[in-house]
């Protein structure tokens, strides 16, 4: 489906981060898609009939017949997440947690919620319209409170 929306002329985001994948003789290494059965298209709401008619493409959210923009700060933490090497993997989305800044680091100004697993701690960033999350592991001593995020609407953003 990227390849159809790309070939279209359209900017398209399919993240994705390398995985390990067990058979029973073997590990193979794979990449997979950090948001399954999403891919995030940049177009004009306004003339969206090209993108609905790109093959198995199922629907595009929103509310109602209205596709709603994905924040773009929240993307944007995405695509450096993905760019940076980190090794992130998809999480539940997270809720409640205290948010938190990366302070240094190849992360630096990424905001996200802190939570600890299996005695490690993970930075969750999230894209809330999609209800989605990914997390990355990180060292606590890099992240400060961050009291200066508030949540802000978006125009003309991915989608």
């Amino acid at each position: 489906m990227a390849s159809h929306l790309d070939a279209k002329g359209y900017e398209v985001f399919l993240p994705k981060s390398p995985a390990q994948k067990r058979w029973s003789d073997r590990v193979k290494k794979v990449t997979r898609p950090l948001f399954p059965g999403y891919l995030f298209c940049k177009f004009d709401p306004g003339d969206r009939l090209p993108v609905l008619k790109t093959p198995w493409l199922f629907q595009v959210v929103g509310f109602g017949p209205a596709p709603i923009p994905v924040d773009d700060e929240e993307l944007d933490a995405i695509r450096n997440l993905v760019m940076s090497g980190s090794a992130a993997e998809p999480w539940p989305y997270v809720v409640i947690g205290q948010k938190v800044r990366i302070k240094s680091g190849t992360l630096r100004g990424i905001v996200g919620v802190l939570t600890e697993f299996k005695g490690d701690y993970r930075l969750v960033v999230s894209l809330t319209l999609v209800r989605r999350s990914v997390a990355v592991e990180i060292d606590s001593a890099l992240v400060s409170p961050d009291l200066v995020s508030v949540p802000q609407q978006c125009e003309g953003g991915f989608i």
